[in-house]
């Protein structure tokens, strides 16, 4: 079943890359990302409000917190960055090699996580490293 939230993830990505694009042009691009962040507030709050779910917010314990917030720091700088590449570069140079976040993830999961990581997650890591080093070496 994750592959399925996976998949519709990778294509909300795309989306995501190709509509900021276009949303980024003759803009400042901080402000840009000001705005998508108050869209993706109200989106995920509604869902919470309106699935009953507020009320879960009181077991939540400490180390959640601490990470959750974590977690929205490296959000919030990944978002101002990504902006910012997709004002001065191609969204079909940018979006490919933001991917090298799966990279990233995969070593990071191995070594803080100690997740196993198989040979085909090894593969599928070198590759997307190679397609990143291939369109950073383009002009």
């Amino acid at each position: 079943m994750w592959q399925y939230y996976a998949i519709l993830s990778a294509v909300f990505a795309a989306l995501t890359a190709i509509f900021a694009k276009v949303g980024v042009k003759d803009m400042d691009s901080d402000l840009a990302t000001a705005i998508r962040t108050v869209v993706i507030l109200c989106i995920t709050w509604g869902i919470v409000l309106f699935g009953g779910k507020v009320g879960g917010m009181g077991a939540i314990g400490g180390r959640n917190w601490i990470f959750l917030i974590l977690s929205g720091v490296a959000t919030g700088l990944s978002w101002l960055f990504y902006f910012k590449a997709l004002q001065l570069g191609d969204a079909s140079k940018v979006a490919p090699i933001d991917k090298l976040s799966v990279v990233f993830t995969i070593v990071l999961s191995y070594l803080v996580l100690r997740e196993p990581v198989s040979w085909r997650v090894l593969l599928g890591g070198c590759l997307i490293a190679a397609g990143s080093i291939v369109i950073l070496s383009g002009k």
